[in-house]
């Protein structure tokens, strides 16, 4: 958190992102020599980098897009991070094959080719503008706010955009960016923040990654040779490409509550399914193929559900000086609930065998009751109508006056 934050909250998003290439080339450039000169210190240095680079950009990338887009496609363009962070596990699966890089004599070359969408970016993405937020909100600078507009949304589109961070910016009054630890404190993100807490320890302990644990198990199981296995596997990283493709054609169409319900009670179902077909795989010659399904089901799941929206949610429900801090906050419980589930995981398998997926069966049940209950539909809402929406559950009755007071100014300013 703490090399994320001064990175994504002091310096412009944009320049956060540029920044954030230089590690991932160094990363590469140590990973890459690292074999030549016999060095192994050099590749646990450069896979240290590379965490840190995915760890920011994973922060830093969706913050950017959530600020730029257009209510009405905000969805979409948020679940650009999962379509590109899918298509990226399944290409890296691709070149990987021991017929491609994954050879003994060419692995430094495929840890290396980590630094070309580095260099891509460090090529393209000056030529794009920075946050409109970013320069109004944070730095006051409402020209090159309306210039930036122009360039994302056309000069005949951007006014109303233009009007919503005019309005945010008024309701904000000048309030600084906070930092992640004046979150907790803060009673009008309160429901917020747990939110974003539970969503994203919910992606991350839902059982997606038992499923990739079994998966050669069951394969193996359904008479699939060790050889053509990782070819099979290709299959798993082409399903989560393909959901996060239909996730984002259909997140501004559904909303977002039906998407990630709908995903975890599927995740639940194939759950009950799975468990079934691995105790009885014994038994059967056709039960090791339901277990295949299943697996691929379940991966569908996710990817049409938590594996996407989580972020987009985490840019929606909170305005402009908190939203940086959140992504600090969703990001390091991300990261320490997949550091978690990889330490416990082979514990629980061997202690409740194929039944650890009746553990992910009640966290997914427990994450969609809370979804369910807690968060409203963001489609086509303001950040401020979002916040609105969250005054309830944070306030109750209370504090009206507070929000009459709120909504008098927002009049005023409306006037003026």
């Amino acid at each position: 958190m703490d090399i994320m934050f001064p990175l994504s909250m002091h310096p412009p998003r944009k320049g956060a992102l540029l920044m954030n290439n230089i590690i991932a080339v160094l990363a590469a450039i140590l990973m890459g020599i690292s074999f030549p000169t016999g060095l192994f210190e050099l590749l646990i240095v450069g896979r240290f980098l590379i965490g840190i680079n995915s760890g920011i950009g994973i922060c830093v990338q969706p913050l950017y897009i959530g600020e730029v887009a257009p209510k009405h496609l905000r969805g979409g363009m948020a679940m650009g991070s999962s379509i590109f962070l899918t298509g990226g596990i399944l290409t890296g699966q691709i070149i990987g094959l021991r017929e491609l890089l994954g050879g003994e004599m060419y692995w430094p070359l495929l840890l290396s080719s980590s630094s070309f969408p580095a260099f891509a970016q460090l090529l393209f993405l000056p030529w794009f503008p920075e946050s409109p937020r970013y320069l109004l909100i944070d730095r006051g600078d409402e020209l090159s706010c309306a210039k930036a507009l122009k360039r994302f949304h056309g000069s005949l589109q951007y006014q109303r955009e233009m009007e919503d961070i005019q309005q945010e910016c008024f309701a904000l009054d000048g309030e600084k960016p906070r930092k992640p630890w004046q979150l907790f404190t803060d009673r009008s993100v309160r429901w917020q923040l747990i939110t974003v807490i539970v969503m994203t320890m919910g992606q991350q302990l839902s059982g997606i990654n038992a499923i990739y644990f079994y998966a050669t198990y069951i394969f193996e199981q359904a008479g699939i040779s060790a050889e053509k296995i990782p070819y099979v596997t290709l299959g798993t990283g082409a399903c989560e490409c393909l959901t996060a493709l239909t996730c984002g054609l259909l997140i501004d169409y559904v909303g977002r509550r039906y998407l990630i319900i709908g995903g975890y009670l599927l995740m639940i179902f194939w759950s009950i399914v799975l468990t079934f077909s691995l105790t009885y795989q014994e038994l059967y010659s056709w039960v090791p193929y339901v277990s295949m399904t299943s697996i691929f089901a379940f991966i569908l799941s996710f990817g049409l559900g938590p594996g996407g929206i989580t972020n987009t949610l985490t840019a929606e429900l909170f305005i402009q000086s908190s939203r940086p801090a959140a992504y600090m906050i969703g990001g390091t419980i991300s990261w320490i609930s997949f550091f978690t589930i990889g330490m416990l995981f082979p514990f629980i398998v061997k202690g409740l065998k194929q039944y650890c997926f009746l553990v992910f069966l009640l966290e997914c049940s427990l994450v969609a009751a809370f979804i369910f209950l807690v968060i409203p539909e963001t489609k086509n809402k303001s950040f401020l109508e979002i916040k609105k929406e969250f005054h309830k559950l944070n306030f109750g009755g209370k504090n009206k006056e507070k929000e009459t007071e709120l909504y008098e100014r927002r009049q005023l300013h409306d006037e003026f």
